[in-house]
């Protein structure tokens, strides 16, 4: 064998061993280096001691007939709220399940109150919707956030689940808190009553039609229990007075029967701009008429109100009636921006 041969052969055999050692090499030499741990923080958080801030208080398992929120201070005068989803309702229907959804507001302030999308036939709705209020500082220790859960019903009066209420005063502002928190029965605010009207739009005309159908439960207004009541319907334009049209008066009836209709020339580039104004009042042949209840309807209202007005804007031509409660006058005054009326005192000669 040539001795060329054979060195070809050794070089190659060397060749072919070196990774094995050097594989060994390593596996025998080299230390294990730690996996590192995953860590799980809060997304798109700068400072650093925002983690410290969290304070779940919330169990994994949640009570039944509960409501989970979170509250959080976004500035000393700005604050966040969660509604983040409700277990194990009370069945308010017949089939055995609810439409549920949550209003929202300040004791501070009632006049501004937020409300979640309805749910459909649920007793375990998942909410995730979120609400800013401007509370100022002076008045964070009266205040209580109040959250009620309602069942939705389109031609009767929205019964209400239960009610969560959360002085500000007890909570740490200075935190993020996600709790769960058990559904009381509602405190009982003063009822004014109920309205049912219809209404109905035709853009090609311009022709608004408000159908005033009856009342029930109005409040006693007179000294022998009952009341006499009517009806006004105002149209607010750009927030001035604009038009308005009263039914007949109804004697000695706290669930009066109306069915008086009204027709108001509105154009279609005004129906944005409108508001709809609908107030029960209670007749008196000797001293001044008295407001019983009022409601609004247009774009700046809000729940029931404007889910009513949407659906005639969206179903034209066609009359749609619906249940409506009535508001204090005075809170639905300040909330389409009207001046209250004034009480002179009387000045003694």
């Amino acid at each position: 064998v040539p001795k060329w041969a054979l060195i070809t052969v050794a070089v190659a055999g060397a060749i072919l061993l070196l990774p094995f050692l050097i594989c060994i090499v390593k596996c025998c030499c080299s230390k294990k280096k730690p996996k590192k741990k995953e860590r799980i923080g809060l997304c798109a958080v700068s400072n650093s001691t925002t983690t410290n801030l969290v304070r779940p208080a919330f169990p994994s398992i949640p009570p039944p007939s509960s409501l989970r929120i979170l509250t959080l201070c976004l500035t000393p005068l700005q604050l966040k709220v969660g509604v983040k989803q409700a277990v194990e309702l009370k069945a308010m229907d017949s089939g055995g399940t609810s439409d549920p959804y949550v209003i929202v507001y300040l004791t501070s302030d009632v006049r501004k109150r937020y409300e979640t999308k309805v749910y459909r036939k649920t007793l375990n709705p998942i909410f995730n919707e979120s609400f800013t209020f401007q509370v100022p500082q002076a008045e964070v220790s009266e205040s209580t956030l109040v959250m009620q859960v309602y069942d939705f019903n389109r031609f009767a009066k929205h019964d209400i689940i239960g009610e969560v209420r959360l002085p500000l005063a007890s909570v740490n502002l200075q935190h993020v808190i996600e709790q769960w928190s058990d559904l009381a029965v509602s405190s009982k605010e003063e009822h004014l009553g109920e309205i049912c009207f219809s209404l109905r739009y035709v853009p090609s005309t311009g022709k608004l039609t408000v159908l005033i159908l009856e009342a029930r439960q109005l409040k006693r207004m007179d000294s022998d229990g009952l009341s006499d009541p009517f009806v006004k319907v105002h149209l607010i334009l750009n927030r001035k007075k604009w038009k308005k049209k009263r039914t007949s008066v109804k004697k000695n009836t706290l669930s009066p029967y109306f069915n008086e209709v009204f027709v108001f020339d509105v154009p279609f580039s005004q129906i944005q701009n409108v508001d709809v104004v609908i107030s029960v009042w209670d007749h008196d042949k000797v001293t001044k008429n008295e407001p019983i209840g009022k409601l609004f309807l247009g774009c700046r209202a809000t729940g029931n109100q404007l889910r009513h007005w949407s659906d005639m804007l969206s179903n034209p031509r066609r009359p749609l009636a619906q249940w409506h409660i009535l508001q204090p006058p005075d809170v639905v005054d300040k909330a389409l921006g009207l001046k209250s009326h004034l009480k002179l005192p009387l000045h003694s000669r």
